[in-house]
């Protein structure tokens, strides 16, 4: 990347688990480690490995320079838990088909 901003995506073996009101909505011992400057380590996880018959598509997409357009899902009491790079940037091409959550339990 330029102007300092790094990011950073590496295959990990850490035990990884999204669960939103004592449901378990992901988890995989297969999860990608994305580091990024200026950001919290995010986990994102093989679409086979979370629980999307129980999301909503939301209408809401925000857009990275250096990732791409994000969609997020929702559920009913949570809005925008999740989301996902249908089409991310060719450096980032890693991440298709891989879903993040703003919260994980990591072990």
């Amino acid at each position: 990347m330029t102007d300092g901003h790094t990011i950073t995506i590496h295959q990990s073996e850490r035990h990884v688990r999204a669960v939103h009101d004592g449901q378990v909505l992901a988890e995989t011992d297969r999860p990608l480690e994305l580091r990024e400057t200026g950001c919290p380590v995010r986990y994102y996880i093989p679409a086979e490995d979370v629980r999307l018959d129980l999301l909503t598509p939301s209408d809401t997409h925000t857009v990275c320079p250096y990732k791409g357009t994000a969609s997020y899902w929702s559920l009913p009491d949570a809005a925008d838990l999740v989301w996902a790079y249908p089409e991310p940037k060719p450096d980032m091409a890693r991440l298709k088909d891989h879903y993040c959550f703003y919260d994980t339990e990591v072990s």
